[in-house]
């Protein structure tokens, strides 16, 4: 089997996690909507025990939990959930440029139907902090009728880290609730919705060692509540924020996965880091005109936290296409841009956002290092890209 490096894309289920969904498969297999029968009283109560655990975890309330099927639906459902709702307050959208395309194209949409959308730029590449957003310019987009602003965590291709709980206080300052697309961050740094402030926050299992097909959107109470059209419907399940028969093992193996990355998270981050760091060491000295995209290795916040998510690389290679490059590593499994944008041909919109020329950007590569890769992954690794690269600029010369 190739050596896997495209933990962004999706992670392994961790085998401890397979153990604890197995039960729902064949012993306790009832639907959790079924009240009236033990199957589907035990299929409810599993799915209840594992929304507090997954509150507890990411430190909310377990009523302000709605499951969805990944992410992607949850980042559907916080921006047209709240464009459709009647308490909707204007036509105003604020978000980023470098945002995920479940982002990005829902508010494409809005902006089609005659809202208006500002796409906020960050720090230029070859700033230390490339890819960082500036909270001064979410102070200066908002207006009165600003009715969102929906900013991401963890940023998927570059792996930069973004000050969620400072943007907050701005938009709460102006009564305007935050969306934070958290997806590559739970399970991988230390997060709290409650300090966060965050008002909706979506994840997905299959990004911290659980399950495809499961994830979730928390929508905080209070200040006040966030309402949301659902935009689902036809069950009335998850108090009629979300329909559809819920994934009670998807659920189960979620909130087991999350718990086991929360328990290791200290080791993993220090563990990963290096392996990181000593991959980037391998490559930048063996090959020549390679570019570090995002923020530097090293760069920190004010307050003295990594900018970086740990498990992170992105290289662009002058003069060769990433695509390329993995057609000559079919050994090597890796990314040339966001896995959501792979069937297109366009360089990745969050390199042209930090101002990398568009033909530097098409020779990109994303390293996503995770919970099962080793030192002899590393070494395997900077030995196939060497080898891809030197092959083809010899072909290119």
């Amino acid at each position: 089997m190739p050596v896997y490096l495209d933990n962004h894309a999706t992670t392994r289920v961790d085998p401890r996690v397979v153990e604890a969904m197995l039960p729902f498969y064949g012993e306790v297999y009832g639907n959790a909507g079924s009240a009236g029968h033990a199957f589907g009283q035990q299929a409810h109560a599993a799915v209840e025990d594992a929304r507090g655990r997954l509150a507890l975890a990411l430190g909310t309330e377990p009523d302000s939990i709605v499951f969805t099927s990944g992410a992607t639906e949850s980042n559907n459902l916080a921006i047209q959930g709240v464009a459709g709702h009647a308490t909707c307050r204007g036509n105003h959208w604020i978000s980023v440029r470098t945002e995920h395309h479940s982002v990005l194209e829902p508010l494409q949409r809005l902006a089609g139907c005659g809202h208006e959308v500002t796409l906020l730029d960050v720090e230029q590449q070859p700033s230390v902090r490339a890819g960082w957003l500036d909270p001064q310019k979410v102070i200066d987009a908002l207006r009165n009728e600003t009715c969102l602003v929906s900013v991401m965590l963890a940023n998927n291709e570059i792996g930069v880290l973004q000050p969620i709980a400072e943007i907050a206080k701005i938009c709460h300052e102006r009564g305007v609730p935050l969306h934070c697309d958290a997806t590559q961050a739970v399970g991988k740094i230390p997060l709290d919705v409650g300090l966060l402030d965050v008002d909706l926050l979506s994840f997905s299992a299959h990004k911290f060692y659980g399950p495809m097909g499961v994830g979730g959107l928390v929508m905080r109470r209070g200040r006040p509540a966030v309402r949301l059209e659902p935009q689902i419907i036809g069950g009335g399940q998850e108090s009629s924020r979300r329909s559809g028969t819920l994934n009670v093992p998807g659920i189960v193996g979620m909130a087991c996965a999350l718990e086991l990355c929360l328990q290791e998270l200290p080791q993993e981050t220090a563990r990963l880091t290096e392996l990181r760091n000593r991959l980037h060491r391998g490559l930048m000295e063996a090959v020549e005109d390679v570019v570090l995209c995002g923020p530097a290795l090293e760069a920190c916040d004010s307050a003295g936290r990594e900018l970086r998510l740990a498990g992170n690389l992105n290289l662009a290679f002058r003069h060769i296409a990433g695509e390329t490059m993995q057609l000559e590593m079919p050994e090597l499994a890796i990314s040339s841009g966001a896995t959501c944008a792979a069937a297109g041909h366009e360089p990745s919109h969050v390199l042209l956002a930090l101002g990398v020329p568009a033909d530097l950007a098409r020779g990109s590569l994303r390293f996503g290092l995770g919970r099962f890769n080793a030192d002899k992954d590393i070494s395997f690794a900077v030995e196939a890209v060497v080898g891809a690269a030197r092959r083809l600029r010899k072909l290119l010369r």
